[in-house]
């Protein structure tokens, strides 16, 4: 058995304000909040300039010895803002347009290529770095005709997930070149949120080695999915952990679909680490017992905590959750010797 690594923590929901307005400021709060690595959103140009990492190895040893200096390892880089751009339906072309530089904005085709290409910049910078996984948002077509009513014609999911495979397969393909898994987060929102679709996908993609998942129960506590069971279904694609809690307390106002209230007034809603419901030990447990050795990194989204106290207090808990695996089995001490002979004549066959 493997023993996963970590902490560690995705900086996409602190960079901005001090003490996360440079890349410095934020690995050195980090790691002294006890992280020993951090994940970075290639969309942010306070964290790394994709481009030039994508084209420069000399810029990629400079970006992770600065890291190692001020006390963290780079784990994984996230193309989750570009990647939603590869597969936009119309209806959100306005809403995604803030994904995208703003002379892309009312340029559909023009944003698509530009996210295409981003998300594959990601693959060879992560080479540069010597990384072996990246995360990013699948994007979506169909997501708007997620619940049939009316009812759908005939073949409409299937082209779109079609299209949807035809867009990834090249950036799929290219990853593969670069020695990197892409690993969908699977999330509302996306036409990969849960088994069925991701199983969907993956055959679109006929099996493709480099299609993987990143594994985050807060989102399907959020849909009522066996968050457990999902593990160990899709233990074999799952190369990346993010450690989000959340909560699902139904009412008689409003269920899984949050009756668009805000996130603290939802029955389903993010929550710092041991403050929801997610059975963590369990989870540690079962990716542990299938030799999950990626990270284990800490998402913080909280609809009631200050992201500072819920960065601290996560750090412990993934530490405290991480479980060094045995080297031996614990009645080893019991045992006798082991051979043929010994064997056959316990079963009595001698």
């Amino acid at each position: 058995m493997k023993t996963m690594k970590g902490p560690a923590i995705f900086l996409a929901q602190f960079m901005g304000d001090a003490p996360f307005d440079t890349m410095e400021n934020a690995c050195r709060w980090m790691a002294g909040a006890g992280y020993k690595g951090v994940q970075i959103p290639t969309d942010n140009p306070l964290c790394m300039d994709l481009k030039l990492a994508a084209e420069s190895q000399d810029y990629c040893d400079e970006l992770k010895g600065s890291c190692a200096q001020w006390g963290v390892e780079i784990t994984e880089l996230s193309t989750h803002i570009q990647g939603q751009l590869v597969a936009v339906h119309p209806a959100y072309d306005t809403a995604f347009d803030a994904f995208a530089p703003k002379e892309l904005h009312g340029k559909p085709d023009e944003r698509q290529k530009w996210a295409v290409q981003q998300v594959k910049y990601a693959a060879k910078a992560s080479q540069h770095l010597g990384l072996t996984q990246s995360v990013s948002f699948s994007g979506a077509l169909v997501w708007p005709f997620m619940y049939p009513w009316p009812q759908r014609p005939a073949g409409l999911v299937e082209e779109g997930f079609e299209e949807l495979a035809r867009r990834w397969r090249p950036i799929l393909d290219y990853y593969d070149e670069c020695g990197v898994d892409i690993c969908y987060e699977i999330h509302p929102g996306e036409d990969l949120h849960d088994g069925a679709t991701f199983e969907r996908f993956l055959e679109l993609v006929d099996n493709h080695p480099r299609c993987n998942i990143l594994y985050d129960p807060s989102h399907f506590i959020l849909q009522q999915l066996d968050y457990l069971q999902y593990i160990d279904l899709y233990h074999e694609r799952i190369k990346m952990f993010h450690v989000k809690d959340a909560e699902f307390r139904p009412n008689g106002r409003a269920g899984v679909y949050g009756g668009y209230l805000p996130w603290v007034d939802r029955p389903g809603r993010f929550r710092s680490l041991g403050d929801g419901q997610i059975d963590f030990k369990a989870i540690f447990s079962k990716l542990a017992a299938y030799d999950f050795d990626g990270w284990a990194v800490v998402e913080w989204e909280c609809a009631l905590k200050h992201n500072q106290d819920g960065a601290r207090e996560g750090a412990q808990f993934v530490a405290d959750h991480i479980i060094r695996v045995t080297d031996k089995a614990f009645d080893d001490f019991a045992g006798g010797a082991a051979d043929k002979a010994t064997n056959r004549k316990m079963l009595g066959l001698d």
